[in-house]
């Protein structure tokens, strides 16, 4: 098994995590999505960096 540069793979574990937090937060308090809440859910959680990046761009509806 190769060894892992934990000081370089640790920041960006880091962003991943805010990412997804953030988005997290910010569905749950959206009260209407370009489609289902429950999707976009999965989507951010097992799509990383795309999924919170697709949410932010294409999933949250602005009025």
């Amino acid at each position: 098994m190769e060894n892992i540069n934990w000081s370089l793979a640790a920041p960006l574990i880091v962003l991943q995590l805010i990412l997804i937090i953030t988005a997290l937060i910010s569905l749950s308090r959206q009260e209407q999505t370009n489609g289902p809440k429950w999707a976009w859910a999965l989507i951010i959680l097992f799509i990383t960096t795309i999924g919170p990046i697709l949410y932010f761009v294409i999933g949250r509806k602005n009025d």
